[in-house]
């Protein structure tokens, strides 16, 4: 990915605390009212204010933002940017002195709710804060970005390679071999070290705190073989580090999207829209490298935007240098599939897994199921009026009752089970069809010749079932 100059680079950020802190309410106060002395004002016509919290990433989904409205609307667009961290910004949201921001769900959970239970489902914990703040504070959160930027822990990889460590339970048995440097922060959060430790049933011999900005020199040197991290953080793919699967689920989900005041969508409903068009762009792959083109090339947030946009054929670049809105329609499906043929052929082949999957369960269940009925009629009725049944319940809903059940959740194994119960009836009514559509003369005649039910059934039925 190229960036162009559109300035001169943003210096390196300094680590930030990304969780917020409990600042004093005079000193947050003060705060929003000092950033909001531009002249432009939130509920002035046709002015929209787009604030970022003060670290890379918030910046870079900040500007995109930013840009998505002012080339896809007829709105003037402000980017506060770096305005302060979670409670400043929140705090000019909920005030009206800006209209929206980005924010995670784990630190609308935490911080803003104080929810104190524990959740690791990433659509139901997005669902509980946009009712909750929908309720209490009319702000709407719009679909996420795809990140999910939660806390994670970090080995080098050769190191890991020789421990055998590849997930968060592999450290039980390499505990004592493993020498671990920990941000203060995560030291003494419930979601950090003492849950996580508690959770995994660990016991490092050798944990450590350590200031955030020298973990990463410090495993780079051998310090320490083990960090915490953020997943999305653009070091990680700098200093080449192994993240450690979460194997069990432990960290919440930090998942970002767009949090917006509701009055501002009642008086410019185009905004949603437009930023519904980001929904999943953003996966941690791509973040990640947004971030460190900032971070490690000195790159502009603003271009690192822009750069993004035109690659997702949401912005396409003028004559001039500029970037006008893309047209959708422009050049057609060809034109669609030249930008992004490889993430149209890994969407299809991830569609046809999940419906080979699904149908081929469906046949193993639903053809011997079929056969069985034909010889049962109090049966017919049930299984036919159930199969029916389940083919009039929407889809939505059946994929939310789907990740609603333990051992299900937001996964493809929910996404598979829904494909399976609705190819159950077509295959079990066709396969019922087909059998009793069968000449009973030709069934008899068989019969006659001395075949068993068995043979009639594999020689006679089945074969004139499939014509």
């Amino acid at each position: 990915m190229r960036w162009r100059s559109g300035g001169a680079p943003a210096p390196h950020a300094a680590p930030v605390a990304r969780r917020g802190r409990l600042w004093p309410r005079w000193l947050l106060i003060g705060a929003c009212w000092a950033a909001a002395a531009p002249t432009a004002l939130v509920g002035q016509s046709d002015v929209v204010v787009v604030a970022s919290k003060n670290f890379t990433e918030s910046a870079v989904l900040g500007e995109i933002m930013a840009q998505m409205l002012r080339a896809h609307t007829d709105l003037t667009v402000e980017h506060r940017r770096s305005l302060g961290g979670t409670l400043v910004c929140f705090e000019a949201l909920t005030t009206g002195q800006v209209d929206l921001y980005p924010e995670y769900t784990g630190t609308g959970w935490s911080i803003l709710l104080e929810e104190e239970g524990r959740i690791d489902n990433r659509l139901q914990a997005f669902l509980h804060v946009q009712r909750a703040f929908r309720s209490r504070w009319d702000l709407e959160w719009l679909p996420p970005f795809g990140l999910n930027n939660t806390y994670a822990l970090a080995m080098d990889p050769d190191r890991a390679e020789a421990l055998g460590v590849e997930r968060i339970s592999d450290l039980a048995d390499a505990g004592a071999e493993i020498s671990a440097g920990f941000s203060i922060e995560f030291m003494n959060r419930q979601d950090g070290w003492p849950g996580l430790s508690a959770f995994y049933d660990l016991d490092l011999e050798r944990v450590r705190a350590l200031e955030h900005g020298l973990a990463y020199d410090a495993i780079r040197t051998g310090a320490v073989d083990l960090i915490d991290a953020y997943s999305t953080d653009g070091k990680l793919l700098r200093y080449d580090l192994r993240v450690l699967v979460d194997d069990r689920g432990f960290f919440p989900p930090y998942n970002a999207a767009p949090l917006v005041r509701a009055e501002t969508l009642a008086a410019h409903p185009e905004i949603e829209p437009v930023l519904a068009e980001l929904a999943f762009r953003l996966p941690n792959t791509r973040i990640l490298a947004l971030n460190d083109a900032v971070e490690s090339e000195g790159a502009d947030p603003a271009d690192v935007a822009r750069a993004f946009l035109e690659e997702e054929g949401l912005l396409t670049p003028d004559a001039d240098g500029t970037t006008a809105p893309a047209s959708r329609r422009e050049g057609g499906f060809p034109a669609f599939f030249a930008r992004r043929w490889q993430e149209t052929l890994r969407l299809s082949a991830e569609h046809l897994q999940l419906t080979g999957i699904a149908v081929l369960l469906a046949v193993l269940v639903a053809v011997p199921l079929g056969v069985w009925i034909t010889r049962h009629p109090w049966a017919e009725r049930v299984g036919l009026g159930a199969a029916g049944a389940i083919q009039t319940v929407p889809s939505l809903a059946l994929l939310a009752f789907m990740i609603a059940v333990p051992g299900l959740g937001l996964s493809t194994r929910s996404a598979i089970v829904a494909l399976f119960l609705y190819s159950i009836l077509p295959i079990l009514r066709n396969t019922y069809t087909g059998i009793r559509g069968v000449d009973p003369d030709l069934i008899e005649a068989a019969r006659g010749l001395g075949l068993t039910e068995r043979q009639i059934l594999i020689r006679i039925r089945l074969p004139l079932a499939t014509r």
